[in-house]
């Protein structure tokens, strides 16, 4: 099938896509769907076991309840199997774990962070392709936070792209919440898109 706007003579390649503090929300089965329909197989863990939750307050309990070290083990089980070059995608807290996992997955093809900042300037090979996507401002990444993550990692070597967009609330991709801007979620996805198509 040829999908317009889409470019056919760049390989696709696997994505794992890891859930906010909400849990697996339909936003995020949709974005998986998303990406699909652009030829990547992509893949979206539930790291709670449990329904998604309909605040961040909430989430955050249910995360606590959980436990982190539960989510990063759900996440490293997650990838079992799947390509060493998978790219490591995440919203929000999902950018940390996809971050997190970042140093046991040397062999990654990027690392796509939305609404979150995530990894270690030590876990960056040079040339490793990063992209960020952020509120301006963001509510959890204070802006003098982020532009010092920001050196780190270009000055560990990655090949780094900040995307901030101004005026837009946290979770602006999911238009299931009161954070969503449509202008900003669009180009987002335009953005990531290209992002993963030129692997």
């Amino acid at each position: 099938m040829v999908l317009p706007g889409v470019r056919h003579d760049v390989p696709m390649g696997h994505v794992v896509l890891f859930h906010s503090v909400y849990g697996l929300r339909p936003a995020v089965l949709a974005a998986a769907d998303r990406l699909r329909a652009a030829g990547h197989q992509v893949h979206a863990p539930d790291l709670y076991g449990v329904p998604a939750v309909d605040s961040v307050a909430a989430g955050f309990a249910l995360l606590e309840r959980i436990g982190q070290q539960t989510v990063l083990d759900r996440a490293r089980a997650a990838l079992d199997g799947l390509p060493p070059d998978t790219v490591l995608a995440g919203f929000s807290m999902g950018a940390g774990v996809a971050g997190a996992l970042l140093g046991e997955r040397p062999e990654t093809a990027g690392l796509l962070l939305l609404h979150g900042t995530g990894g270690s300037p030590a876990a960056v090979r040079p040339g490793l392709r990063v992209h960020l996507h952020l509120a301006d401002p963001d509510a959890y990444d204070p802006p003098d936070e982020v532009d010092q993550w920001q050196r780190e990692m270009s000055a560990a070597g990655a090949a780094l792209a900040v995307h901030r967009y101004p005026g837009a609330g946290h979770l602006f991709t999911d238009p299931t919440v009161a954070d969503h801007d449509p202008v900003a979620a669009g180009l987002t996805w335009d953005r990531v898109l290209a992002f993963l198509e030129h692997r």
